[in-house]
Protein backbone atom coordinates (compact mmCIF):
# COMPACT_ATOMS: atom_id res chain seq x y z
CA UNK A 1 0.00 0.00 0.00
CA UNK A 2 2.68 2.52 0.98
CA UNK A 3 4.64 1.91 -2.20
CA UNK A 4 1.66 2.98 -4.28
CA UNK A 5 1.40 6.14 -2.17
CA UNK A 6 5.11 6.99 -2.41
CA UNK A 7 5.69 5.95 -6.03
CA UNK A 8 4.68 9.35 -7.52
CA UNK A 9 6.92 11.12 -4.99
CA UNK A 10 9.86 8.87 -5.81
CA UNK A 11 9.44 9.60 -9.50
CA UNK A 12 9.16 13.34 -8.75
CA UNK A 13 12.50 13.18 -6.91
CA UNK A 14 14.13 11.32 -9.80
CA UNK A 15 12.72 13.78 -12.34
CA UNK A 16 13.99 16.71 -10.26
CA UNK A 17 17.58 15.46 -10.20
CA UNK A 18 17.35 14.25 -13.82
CA UNK A 19 16.95 17.88 -14.94
CA UNK A 20 20.35 18.63 -13.45
CA UNK A 21 22.50 17.04 -10.75
CA UNK A 22 21.82 18.66 -7.38
CA UNK A 23 24.13 19.10 -4.39
CA UNK A 24 23.62 16.41 -1.77
CA UNK A 25 22.71 18.94 0.95
CA UNK A 26 19.99 20.49 -1.20
CA UNK A 27 18.46 17.11 -2.01
CA UNK A 28 18.52 15.86 1.56
CA UNK A 29 17.03 19.10 2.86
CA UNK A 30 14.21 18.91 0.33
CA UNK A 31 13.44 15.18 0.36
CA UNK A 32 14.48 13.51 3.61
CA UNK A 33 11.74 12.91 6.12
CA UNK A 34 11.59 11.55 9.64
CA UNK A 35 8.35 9.73 8.87
CA UNK A 36 9.13 6.00 8.71
CA UNK A 37 6.25 5.50 6.29
CA UNK A 38 7.40 8.12 3.79
CA UNK A 39 10.77 6.83 2.60
CA UNK A 40 11.08 8.62 -0.73
CA UNK A 41 14.83 9.28 -0.56
CA UNK A 42 15.69 5.85 0.80
CA UNK A 43 13.52 4.02 -1.72
CA UNK A 44 14.97 5.94 -4.67
CA UNK A 45 18.53 5.10 -3.55
CA UNK A 46 17.75 1.43 -2.77
CA UNK A 47 16.05 0.95 -6.14
CA UNK A 48 19.06 2.42 -7.97
CA UNK A 49 17.07 5.34 -9.39
CA UNK A 50 19.46 8.00 -8.11
CA UNK A 51 23.12 7.95 -7.16
CA UNK A 52 25.73 10.06 -5.41
CA UNK A 53 28.71 11.19 -7.47
CA UNK A 54 31.60 13.45 -6.63
CA UNK A 55 32.38 16.11 -9.23
CA UNK A 56 34.93 18.85 -8.67
CA UNK A 57 34.93 18.11 -4.94
CA UNK A 58 31.15 18.43 -4.60
CA UNK A 59 28.87 15.52 -3.76
CA UNK A 60 26.01 15.56 -6.26
CA UNK A 61 22.86 13.51 -6.64
CA UNK A 62 21.90 12.51 -10.15
CA UNK A 63 19.41 10.21 -11.83
CA UNK A 64 20.79 6.87 -12.95
CA UNK A 65 19.94 5.28 -16.27
CA UNK A 66 17.41 3.14 -14.41
CA UNK A 67 15.91 6.30 -12.91
CA UNK A 68 15.65 8.00 -16.30
CA UNK A 69 13.91 4.93 -17.70
CA UNK A 70 11.44 4.96 -14.79
CA UNK A 71 10.46 8.57 -15.37
CA UNK A 72 10.19 8.06 -19.12
CA UNK A 73 7.70 5.23 -18.49
CA UNK A 74 5.72 7.58 -16.25
CA UNK A 75 5.27 10.15 -19.02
Amino acid sequence: MYQSVTEPLILDLVAWVAKEPRPYGEVIEAWRTSCPRLTVWEDAVERGLISCVRKDGTLLIEATERGREAISRKA
